[in-house]
């Protein structure tokens, strides 16, 4: 009997999985029988001759963006910070924002990755790999700003551990210091991770290769796989332990981040309630990203079957979840502002609700708390259309969180007399936009030469890779329970 799901009406094949009855569920993997469709799906991307005309569109947008970045990065380091809209008192403001949104971008890779593998759960195969890389590239991305921000680029090595002839150590009480290693091991814990999941799928592109630089360049990355008992016993040992080793990070990195402002004594950043605060948004926020990732990629390579409504489904029901504990962390701020009785701290709050930040603050509001409110009804979270421009939403929503958090603070503190207001230059939007370019030319350039979903680990979870499945419609023990009913009666 074919595992393809039928539709009982019309006897054609179905395409929404999301239906879950007693005692079965809708299969993850559509519309194929045999596990060389599967690796025949997935590698055709990468070994495809002509690329989707989409991707070279895309491409060279993204790549424009990189170029301005590259400019303005160039022109800063050339002439100072001062071509930023910084100010007396806002000494922060789209540098900092923009690192702490980058770092939270990349905490659904490891999410999808390392928890819901400990966890057992099935459907993160389809999105696990391009979640891993999205979450490589979001840092990348996110340590550039640190670099940058310093003013004195070349002795941002001060910032690391490392002995020289003036004995200048760094300050290790410092939250920036702390920065540095969380993100450090973040980015170094996550690579390891995500290449040790590519092996297996590497050395099919390079058994598969049919050029002799793909065969050198997959064979070189594949590390001399074989599939053997051995590797598959090391390689299954090796990601279980990685898998462990990320979970604390997702709760540790963004916690970190956020003590660049808890440990202050800044009313609106002085608060106990920013490291879980800043987790669940971070984890909101990386969702929505890939979920913004997703479907324009499925659509572009024809990955339909394999990242099925199903897989987006549940990513939407994710962001629910972290879009209402976001929602209430913003009301929960407001109540300890009052409660606390502080006069400057109460004011800062009322100051972002309704001082000259306003604008920001509502569509932070809108964006974070009312739209993820849509995804209670389920067409709207199976309907394409309407989740991908709820997750744009929402990363635009996450952004100015980061923006109303540092720039209103700042913006004015203890002191009416040193109010100020912060105005982006062209540099600082122009970074903005070319952050967003440097991403995206990473990410296409993984999917259109790396695979993007996770080969083996989708065969995993198909129903011929149960030994007792039976391609007739019964499976052997079935079978034996029939033999063993005749045989009594």
């Amino acid at each position: 009997m074919s595992s393809i799901p039928v539709d009982p009406h019309s006897g054609s094949r179905m395409t929404d999985n999301t239906e879950n009855h007693p005692g079965a569920r809708e299969p993850l993997v559509l519309n194929m029988d045999r596990f060389s469709q599967v690796t025949q799906q997935v590698c055709q991307v990468a070994e495809a001759r002509r690329t989707p005309m989409a991707w070279y569109i895309c491409f060279a947008l993204s790549l424009g963006c990189l170029g301005v970045l590259g400019f303005c990065v160039l022109y800063l380091i050339l002439t100072g910070v001062g071509v930023w809209g910084l100010n007396n008192p806002v000494m922060w403001a789209f540098d900092i924002t923009n690192f702490v949104f980058w770092v939270g971008i990349g905490h659904a890779g490891t999410l999808i990755s390392a928890i819901l593998f400990l966890f057992r759960q099935k459907w993160r195969t389809g999105i696990n790999r391009f979640a891993e890389a999205m979450t490589i590239f979001a840092v990348i991305c996110a340590g550039l700003f640190p670099g940058i921000h310093v003013g004195r680029v070349w002795v941002v090595y001060w910032l690391f551990p490392l002995p020289n002839q003036m004995e200048m150590w760094p300050q290790f009480r410092s939250p920036l210091l702390w920065d540095v290693f969380a993100v450090g091991t973040y980015f170094t814990v996550s690579l390891l991770f995500w290449f040790t999941g590519m092996v297996p799928d590497l050395a099919t592109l390079r058994d598969r290769a049919k050029g002799k630089i793909q065969q050198i360049a997959y064979g070189a990355f594949s590390l001399g796989w074989r599939g053997s008992n051995r590797h598959w016993h090391r390689y299954e040992r090796a990601y279980l332990l990685l898998a462990a080793l990320s979970t604390p990070l997702v709760l540790s990195v963004h916690s970190v981040v956020s003590f660049d402002f808890a440990t202050s004594q800044l009313p609106g950043w002085h608060t106990t309630i920013f490291p879980p605060y800043f987790v669940a948004g971070a984890i909101f926020s990386g969702f929505a990203m890939v979920v913004t990732l997703a479907v324009p990629a499925r659509e572009m390579f024809g990955l339909k079957n394999l990242i099925t409504i199903r897989h987006l489904d549940n990513m939407n029901k994710i962001i629910l979840v972290t879009g209402c504990m976001v929602g209430y962390a913003y009301s929960m701020e407001f109540f300890i502002a009052w409660y606390s009785g502080a006069l400057y701290e109460k004011f800062a709050f009322l100051n972002r609700a309704f001082g000259q930040y306003w604008w920001a603050y509502f569509l932070m509001v809108g964006c974070n708390v009312i739209t993820p409110q849509l995804f209670w009804f389920k067409a709207i979270r199976t309907s394409i259309p309407i989740m991908f421009v709820l997750s744009l939403l929402v990363n635009v929503g996450m952004w100015f969180e980061r923006f109303v958090i540092i720039v209103s603070s700042l913006a004015n503190d203890f002191l009416p007399s040193s109010w100020d207001v912060f105005v982006p230059t062209w540099v600082d939007i122009g970074t903005l936009l070319g952050s967003f370019g440097l991403f995206m030319v990473l990410f296409l350039l993984f999917c259109r030469f790396i695979p993007m979903i996770a080969i083996a680990e989708i065969k995993a979870i198909m129903p011929q890779a149960d030994p007792h499945f039976d391609e007739h419609g019964s499976d052997d023990h079935e079978a034996q329970e029939e033999t063993k009913g005749e045989v009594t009666s």
